[in-house]
């Protein structure tokens, strides 16, 4: 499955903004709960930190009921 890119310029950007950003949590507190979940891994290492700040090249990948989302930072 390809990844999606989230565009962010030069720049960084924190994990919870990706996921919403993405559309993949619709709120800090669903980008929250993800986290907590266990359902994210940045760069194959399961991770909790919402704000965990990311640069182009990182790989997210999202567990949901339906499959995995990956992200890739831009």
């Amino acid at each position: 499955m390809d990844a999606q890119t989230i565009d962010v310029g030069d720049g960084v950007i924190r994990l919870g903004q990706l996921l919403k950003l993405s559309g993949l949590a619709e709120s800090g507190a669903h980008a929250r709960a993800l986290l907590a979940d266990g359902e994210v891994t940045v760069n194959g290492e399961p991770e909790q930190r919402r704000g965990r700040q990311l640069v182009a090249g990182d790989q997210v990948v999202v567990s949901l009921p339906g499959g995995e989302e990956r992200l890739r930072v831009g």
